[in-house]
């Protein structure tokens, strides 16, 4: 099962997502985190998932490139968080936003369940300089593959869950 899970900054998701998972098998629960810290505020949000997801049974993995070396076992519950962090670090940092979707393809056929986080941030009408408009147009495009590969799909609006394709894997 893949679900995947959007919303605005600071809507809820992670939160909703982490409930989610929380439903699922405990064995092997994994963490993948993409966020890079570079200061106080990423410092500070990374302290705060850490602190949310703190005794749910998650083994952590730092991957904020190449998400086809993460290492993970066969059937694991997995939480992407997220996919805006992975495709900046992979644009930005050296890597290349080519690689990501075929990494969540095989991690998905990999995993006993896949939960993925990404973003909503299309909506707001600002003209961007033309890096960060690249970024927003393949963020739009792998949010829309993503979509497609999924078996449940909600955006989180406001903390509440609107339910976009499928059924929940579990009751909340």
């Amino acid at each position: 099962m893949m679900a995947l899970i959007t919303g605005g900054s600071g809507c809820g998701k992670s939160t909703y997502a982490e409930k989610l998972v929380s439903r699922l098998p405990l064995e092997n629960r994994v963490y993948i985190a993409t966020m890079r810290v570079y200061d106080e505020e990423s410092e500070r949000r990374v302290a705060r998932h850490r602190a949310q997801r703190a005794d749910k049974g998650f083994k952590t993995l730092e991957c904020p490139i190449d998400l086809a070396g993460a290492a993970i076992e066969p059937g694991s519950t997995v939480l992407l968080e997220d996919v805006p962090n992975l495709l900046a670090n992979e644009m930005f940092d050296g890597g290349s936003a080519e690689r990501i979707l075929p990494a969540i393809r095989e991690l998905s056929r990999k995993c006993g369940h896949l939960v993925i986080v990404t973003n909503d941030v299309f909506c707001d009408g600002v003209i961007y300089p033309d890096s960060t408009q690249e970024y927003i147009r393949k963020l739009a495009e792998l949010n829309r593959e993503l979509v497609l590969l999924a078996d449940y799909a909600a955006e989180v609006v406001y903390s509440i869950p609107v339910t976009l394709k499928g059924t929940a894997p579990c009751d909340l």
